[in-house]
């Protein structure tokens, strides 16, 4: 363990010192009655609510267990973004689904792929060519008309396509329904998470759908290390959605 110290014989412990040492050895998966459990050194995972944690599928569940597999001497929870979204599942949504599905209805009116630049002409043509698809998608597959504007400010949405995107979101099961929330407020474009539970488009096409204002401004200016460093850590949750998706 590595410290630093402020003057002789004072060491101040790094962030990363305050982790959880890893406690166990092996990492494996196990069936159960009701689905697939994550086990540490033969003793089963619980969420931070004591909830067993117990998958739906031995995909799902595989993919859980090498997170908990790959962590080193301390345990890191933001490099375990399935076992985040798990413990959220089993903990939370299912007693809150009306709350979950407000979250995405209300994108309806603020949704990124709505609002577009007046200028430059660059960017409003990527932002047509990108984001229409999309929007005509959203229209066609799940009802909902949602017109573009011009602007960051709320636009309101016919009361048609509101009812369309609850009612679909209204269908998934828990473990969908959570990773479309996921999904929309990583984005800001519930369009965008529905494409993705929908199989419409992959996470790494939603991630760049999601960064084109941010992307046109780097290649414009540049980027710095701490914008990317935020990117990064967005796109690795957007990719984790898709592969709970994958293994559902």
């Amino acid at each position: 363990m590595t410290k630093y110290e402020t003057k002789p014989g004072v060491a101040v412990p790094k962030p990363e010192d305050t982790r959880p040492k890893r406690f166990y050895t092996d990492a494996a998966t196990s069936q159960t009655d009701t689905g697939w459990a994550v086990t540490l050194d033969g003793r089963q995972v619980r969420t931070p609510r004591k909830t067993p944690l117990v998958l739906p599928t031995q995909n799902l569940a595989e993919l859980v267990c090498e997170e908990w597999a790959a962590q080193r001497d301390r345990i890191d929870p933001m490099t375990m973004p399935l076992t985040r979204l798990a413990n959220v599942v089993l903990d939370q949504s299912d007693a809150h689904r009306d709350a979950l599905v407000y979250e995405v209805i209300k994108y309806a009116v603020t949704d990124l792929l709505r609002h577009r630049a007046a200028e430059p002409d660059d960017l409003v043509a990527l932002q047509v060519e990108t984001w229409n698809p999309y929007l005509d998608w959203a229209k066609a597959e799940l009802g909902a008309h949602l017109p573009a504007v011009t602007g960051i400010l709320p636009a309101a949405a016919p009361e048609a396509s509101i009812s369309a995107l609850r009612e679909r979101a209204s269908r998934y099961d828990v473990w969908r329904l959570t990773t479309l929330v996921q999904v929309t407020s990583l984005t800001g474009s519930a369009v965008l998470g529905f494409a993705l539970v929908e199989g419409h488009a992959k996470g790494e096409a939603v991630f760049a759908a999601s960064r084109l204002d941010e992307d046109f401004q780097i290649s414009q200016w540049g980027e710095d290390e701490e914008a990317a460093e935020y990117a990064a850590g967005i796109r690795r949750e957007i990719l984790a959605c898709a592969r709970c998706l994958a293994a559902l």
